[in-house]
């Protein structure tokens, strides 16, 4: 008898994200993905699971407000809190110093709400004996550097400790005067997370800010910087990195700016909320907590084509207690007062009449 020949097929799952776990801070998503966090637990939510290794990651800014600072902030502290290498671009004079307005990350939300609770401990005094056995588990819950999504205190700097010793590397555009310089320096950063043969050794991020900012030299040649976001994007798709790239579309031609879009796998975008608009006062519920807006415009599809369906596309950004970012979905404020659903009354299908509105098939 013939001997059984084992089939094959040119289409394999990569599995690549079995060793995720031995690395801090990622997480293996369907068909082999390979999250990052970006530093906001509803974001990563509503993304499916977060950034996906090799992505190009592109937020439009607000001229009105500098809300796509605070996705930057919470995505660089969290590479940080996991020691991830971070490349940091900059238009400022000294994009070190922006380092020191970075937000600390907070405890769990088990141990937080342990700790705001006395009454739960007290509950172990009846079977004190077992205390002993609860005490490994507990003090494994209370390393935040394990989670893969911190929540972070906006109001609290990150401490030294998450500094001192990292690999941090940060640019200022000003002292570029060709943005083949910068290239050089995001080619050589990503150099050292190139993909090998499944083993994730390290992960690193990029964070590039305002790339179209009128303090470059180069702000006026749109050709090139597609051009070098074009190469940044191949650069990822071979390495173990993200990056996140703000600008403000206002300050390119529609065309480029289109362009741009495109070259984005995850597209976001950010606007501010007016003090003082009472026509969406009246049609949004909690619009005195709101601070901004946040569109999700694309979602990244790596080893796959089918298309993400969000439930929305639109989210409220908060500043909770004034120092936890939350995104919330928009709900509209019921109409004339009245406590029910907004919509107007429905007609019903079956054979039975209603004097609000018939239906005729």
């Amino acid at each position: 008898m013939a001997a059984n020949k084992t089939r094959t097929s040119g289409f394999s799952r990569n599995f690549s994200g079995t060793t995720s776990s031995q690395t801090p801070g990622i997480k293996s998503g369907p068909n082999g993905t390979i999250f990052v966090s970006s530093g906001i637990p509803d974001l990563d939510k509503i993304l499916g699971g977060g950034f996906p290794l090799g992505s190009l990651v592109m937020v439009m800014e607000d001229a009105e407000a500098p809300h796509h600072m605070l996705l930057l902030r919470n995505f660089m502290s969290q590479g940080l809190v996991h020691n991830q290498p971070l490349l940091y671009a900059s238009p400022a004079k000294d994009p070190r110093g922006f380092l020191g307005t970075l937000p600390s990350p907070v405890l769990s939300k088990e141990n937080k709400s342990r700790k705001d609770d006395p009454e739960q401990d007290k509950g172990l005094r009846i079977a004190w004996q077992y205390k002993k056995y609860f005490g490994e588990d507990q003090h494994i819950h209370r390393d935040a550097k394990q989670e893969f999504c911190n929540d972070f205190d906006l109001r609290k700097p990150l401490e030294r400790q998450f500094l001192s010793g990292r690999r941090v590397d940060c640019v200022s555009f000003q002292k570029i005067s060709n943005i083949a310089t910068l290239q050089d320096h995001c080619s050589t950063f990503l150099a050292q997370f190139r993909r090998n043969d499944g083993n994730i050794s390290g992960v690193g991020r990029l964070a590039i800010q305002s790339l179209c900012a009128p303090q470059c030299e180069y702000s006026n040649m749109e050709w090139e910087m597609l051009s070098f976001i074009r190469s940044l994007k191949g650069m990822l798709q071979s390495s173990y990195a993200v990056a996140v790239i703000t600008f403000p579309p206002s300050l390119l031609s529609p065309s480029s700016s289109k362009r741009w879009q495109h070259m984005a796998d995850t597209l976001l975008s950010v606007k501010a909320i007016p003090d003082e608009d009472k026509e969406l006062a009246q049609l949004l519920t909690g619009y005195q907590d709101m601070v901004g807006l946040l569109n999700v415009h694309k979602v990244a599809r790596m080893n796959t084509q089918v298309p993400v369906i969000l439930e929305a596309t639109t989210f409220s950004i908060k500043l909770q207690k004034r120092r936890f970012l939350v995104l919330e979905c928009l709900n509209q404020a019921p109409i004339d007062g009245s406590s029910g659903s907004s919509y107007g009354t429905t007609a019903s299908c079956s054979g039975s009449s209603s004097k609000t509105g018939t239906l005729d098939f």
